[in-house]
């Protein structure tokens, strides 16, 4: 099956079939991720020399772009999973290296969900910096860390973990290591209850006195900072953005849907023929678009590696998000009181839309990091 053709058999019936379910009960939407393992896309972005389908950047955020439409939480899942792959690819020295290899061949078959474990408590949104430091044992290393907000946690087959390297005290001077879901030592401290995305599983998890092989490592010595900045950070805003845009338009269609039908019985009209509800939707429309053209833009420019790749990917997630809050709060004004019950599913829409403003690098940090890249200063 080519790329283009699995971008087309994107699940979305599938997938949004579940999603009122999925919110309501805060639970793993275990169905979604089976119908994406099926319909080959767990793999996507991954080449041939694993096994994978291909397709770049533009290819994966049209795809995160249906799912999230389809269920924020499993758009979420799929979003974390393809920033863990692609940090993993980043990283590994091609199909003969062994355990990391052998796990990317398994993504590509559809039979491996994985995920992120960076962000520390102690250094929250500034997911770049570690506090915990691993610690030589012979040639790998024992890594004792407390993570927050872990997507899939107790459900991913495997997390893309950064730590402190051994022997330094710097912050961002850090290891990635690959490290097996079923490892000694690994403990989920409990569910999510969140506002939106109730799906998407993302809880605190300890990792106590993990044991990890030198072949888990990913990249090089204290490489994970460069591995975070040029392969995690631009794959999780695009598939974040992705996420965003997602979401808004969804919300725009059932917006759209629920004007048109609403009728004013006693005056023959509907909701639509009322100028202020459609200047909503409209304005909502003119944003929804704006944030896409930048979405499609900038994941351009990443794959081409072009020049403005950095301010663009800097931007698009600050962009994405505010826009994805401003629309979907756009959709519920316009549909008035039925908005506000389950039915129409935008305040389902309303509340996951909220979640990229506040998730590392949050909205604020991305403003501050853009304003340095602009005024040409250290960005850290």
């Amino acid at each position: 099956m080519t790329v283009d053709s699995r971008i087309r058999s994107v699940p979305t019936d599938q997938i949004a079939a579940t999603a009122a379910e999925v919110d309501r009960e805060a639970r793993f939407p275990t169905e979604s991720i089976a119908a994406l393992r099926a319909a080959g896309l767990l793999g996507i972005g991954l080449d041939e020399t694993y096994g994978g389908p291909g397709g770049g950047p533009t290819e994966v955020v049209a795809v995160v772009e249906s799912v999230a439409g389809a269920c924020a939480s499993t758009g979420m899942i799929f979003t974390m999973h393809v920033v863990a792959t692609q940090t993993l690819v980043a990283g590994t020295d091609g199909p003969a290296d062994g355990v990391k290899a052998d796990v990317l061949r398994a993504i590509a078959a559809g039979d491996h969900l994985a995920t992120l474990a960076y962000s520390e408590r102690g250094s929250r949104s500034h997911f770049w910096a570690q506090v915990s430091r691993a610690i030589a044992d012979g040639d790998g290393v024992i890594v004792s860390a407390d993570k927050s907000w872990v997507t899939s946690a107790g459900h991913a087959d495997s997390y893309v973990i950064a730590s402190g390297a051994p022997g330094s005290d710097d912050p961002t001077t850090t290891e990635l290591y690959l490290i097996d879901a079923r490892a000694p030592g690994i403990e989920v401290l409990g569910g999510f209850d969140g506002l939106g995305m109730r799906g998407n599983a993302s809880s605190p998890v300890a990792f106590r006195g993990v044991s990890i092989a030198p072949e888990r490592r990913i990249g090089g010595a204290a490489t994970g900072f460069g591995l975070m900045m040029s392969a995690t950070l631009p794959w999780f805003v695009l598939c974040s953005a992705a996420t965003s845009v997602g979401i808004a338009g969804a919300a725009i269609a059932a917006a759209s849907a629920h004007v048109t039908g609403a009728r004013f019985e006693h005056l023959g009209s509907s909701l639509a023929d009322i100028p202020g509800v459609r200047a909503r939707i409209a304005e909502a429309k003119i944003r929804h678009m704006q944030a896409r053209a930048l979405l499609y833009e900038v994941a351009a420019e990443v794959a081409s590696g072009g020049a403005g790749a950095q301010l663009g990917v800097l931007a698009l997630k600050a962009a994405a998000a505010e826009m994805a809050i401003y629309v979907t709060d756009q959709a519920m004004r316009a549909c008035g009181g039925a908005a506000f019950s389950r039915h129409l599913g935008l305040e389902r829409q309303f509340r996951d839309a909220r979640a990229a403003s506040v998730m590392a690098p949050t909205t604020d940090v991305l403003h501050d990091l853009l304003g340095k890249a602009l005024t040409g200063q250290d960005l850290f």
